[in-house]
C-alpha cells in the first residue's frame, strides 16, 4: 500500500498497491548478503532509484511540480521507502553495521511464513514513529508522542466491531497526545494547524496498519480487520487460545449490605502493575490514589524509592501464586480500601474473549474519598434517611438529584468489561 505524500507531507487517502510484508519480503531478498550505506546511514541514492521500481513503493524520483523539477538529493527524502526500511529493521529483519544494510539470518525464516512476518511487522509498529511521522513545516504532537497516540488509536478500533469515523479517531488520538502540552496560549490559527498536523499523521498511521492488512480504510472510516485485532489483542498483553489464564475473586474487605465482589478471569503471565490496572477497572475506581499488593508479606507498588515497595512490573500473577492462595491489594492509603484476592483456578484462554474478563460479580464501587469502609458503612445510612442532617450535604457532593440515584446494589458485568476493554495496551 503506498501511503502517497505530497511536497506539504499530507497523505492521500486512496491510493494502493502491493503490501507491506510482500514488499518486505522483496526488500531483504534485494539486500542479499549486504548493501552499502551512505555516511549518514541511508539508503545510496542509486540503490533507491533501483528500489523504488523493485518495491513499487509509489515515491517518486526527481518529481516535476508545475514546471519545476525538485532534484532528489537523498534517499530520506522517500518516504515510503525510508518507511520500508526503518520496519524491517525494526522487526529484526535487516540490521546496520559497519556502514552496510545487512540480513537479520536468524529471523530468515519469517520470509517464508507470511503470516508470521506480518505478526513480527505489526509487533514492531510501536519502534517505527520517526519514520511514519515525518513532519512537514509543523510538527504534530503525535510524532513526539507517537507511543502513546498509537496505542490509543489502537485501543479505539479494538473496542468495537464496527467501522470507527476517521474523525473520531483523529480526536482519540490528539486527547491522548495533547493534555501532555501546555496549548493555552496558542492563537486559534496556531492551534488549527497543529491540530491539523496531527491529524496528518493519524492518517499516516492507519495508512501503514491498512497496508499490513490491519485495517479497512475508506475515506471516511477505518475499521480492525482479523488480523489487525490478534496483533492489537497481542499488544495488549492478551493470552492466545489455549494459554493460561487464571479465574480470580477480588472482593472489597469490611464491605457489606451489599458485598462488593468481582470474579475475574486475567492472563497468568499478568504483571501485578497490569493487575493494578484491571482491578481498578472492574470494580469501578477512578485511579487517582496509590496502591499496593501485599504477597506472603512482601509490599510490591510503583518503585519510586521512598516506601520501600519490591517493584511490581517485575512480579507476575503466576509466578507468585498457586490456586487456592489469597493475597491483598490496598487502594487510597487514607481511606485504605482493602481487597482481598484470592486464586480460584488455572485455565485456558478461549477463543473469541477478550481477556482481562469480568465473569461475574455485585455491588456498585463506593465512591472516591468516602473514608474507607467506615464512611461508606455511614453514607449509606444517611442517603437512606431523607431527615438526616447531612442528607442533602451528601447529595450534593455525590452530584445527585435524589437519594434514589444511589444505588450501592448496582452492577452490570458488561459496564465491567466495557472499562476493561477500554485499557490501554500495557
Amino acid at each position: 500500500m503506498s501511503l502517497d505524500t505530497n511536497r506539504n507531507g499530507q497523505v492521500s487517502m486512496g491510493e494502493t498497491v502491493g503490501g507491506t510484508v510482500g514488499q518486505v519480503r522483496a526488500l531483504v531478498g534485494w539486500v542479499g548478503t549486504g548493501r552499502k550505506l551512505t555516511q549518514t546511514g541511508r539508503v545510496t541514492l542509486a540503490d533507491a532509484r533501483a528500489l523504488v521500481e523493485v518495491l513499487d513503493t509509489g515515491d517518486r524520483m526527481d518529481p516535476v511540480i508545475g514546471d519545476r523539477t525538485f532534484k532528489t538529493k537523498s534517499s530520506e527524502e522517500l518516504y515510503h521507502l525510508t518507511l520500508l526500511v526503518e520496519w524491517a529493521k525494526a522487526a529484526r529483519l535487516l540490521r546496520t553495521a559497519g556502514g552496510r544494510l545487512l540480513p537479520v539470518k536468524k529471523n530468515a525464516r519469517l520470509l517464508d511464513r507470511p503470516d508470521e512476518l506480518r505478526g513480527a511487522l505489526f509487533a514492531a509498529l510501536p519502534l517505527i514513529g520517526p519514520a511514519v511521522t515525518v513532519s512537514g513545516w509543523l510538527e504534530s504532537l503525535l510524532s513526539h508522542e507517537y507511543d502513546r497516540g498509537l496505542r490509543a488509536l489502537l485501543q479505539r478500533l479494538y473496542a468495537t466491531t464496527a467501522p470507527v469515523p476517521l474523525s473520531d479517531l483523529y480526536e482519540v488520538v490528539w486527547q491522548a497526545v495533547s493534555p501532555l502540552y501546555v496549548l493555552d496560549d496558542l492563537s486559534p490559527d496556531r492551534l488549527g494547524h497543529l491540530r491539523t498536523a496531527n491529524d496528518h499523521d493519524v492518517q499516516r498511521v492507519l495508512k501503514a496498519l491498512a497496508s499490513l492488512d490491519a485495517v479497512h480504510l475508506t475515506e471516511e472510516t477505518a475499521e480492525l480487520t482479523a488480523d489487525g485485532c490478534t496483533g492489537t489483542a497481542r499488544m495488549r498483553g492478551e493470552p492466545e487460545p489455549g494459554d493460561a489464564v487464571l479465574r480470580i475473586l477480588v472482593e472489597l474487605a469490611d464491605v457489606d449490605e451489599p458485598r462488593v465482589w468481582r470474579q475475574l478471569l486475567v492472563p497468568a503471565s499478568i504483571r501485578l502493575d497490569r493487575l493494578h490496572s484491571v482491578i481498578q477497572a472492574a470494580m469501578g475506581w477512578q485511579n487517582c490514589h496509590m496502591h499496593a499488593f501485599t504477597i506472603d508479606g512482601v509490599r510490591y507498588g510503583r518503585s519510586d524509592g521512598e516506601l520501600g515497595f519490591r517493584d511490581e512490573r517485575t512480579a507476575t500473577l503466576a509466578a507468585l501464586l498457586k490456586p487456592g492462595a489469597h493475597f491483598v491489594y490496598t487502594y487510597d492509603f487514607g481511606d485504605s480500601w482493602e481487597h482481598v484476592i484470592t486464586v480460584d483456578q488455572f485455565q485456558t484462554a478461549s477463543a473469541g474473549l477478550h481477556y482481562p474478563h469480568c465473569v461475574d460479580g455485585a455491588g456498585a464501587c463506593p465512591p472516591e474519598d468516602c473514608g474507607g469502609a467506615p464512611g461508606y458503612s455511614d453514607l449509606k445510612v444517611i442517603l437512606a434517611d431523607p431527615a438526616h442532617e447531612e442528607h442533602h450535604a451528601m447529595l450534593v457532593w455525590l452530584g445527585l438529584r435524589s437519594a434514589t440515584e444511589f444505588a450501592p446494589a448496582r452492577f452490570a458485568p458488561y459496564e465491567a468489561n466495557t472499562r476493561l476493554l477500554h485499557l490501554t495496551a500495557p
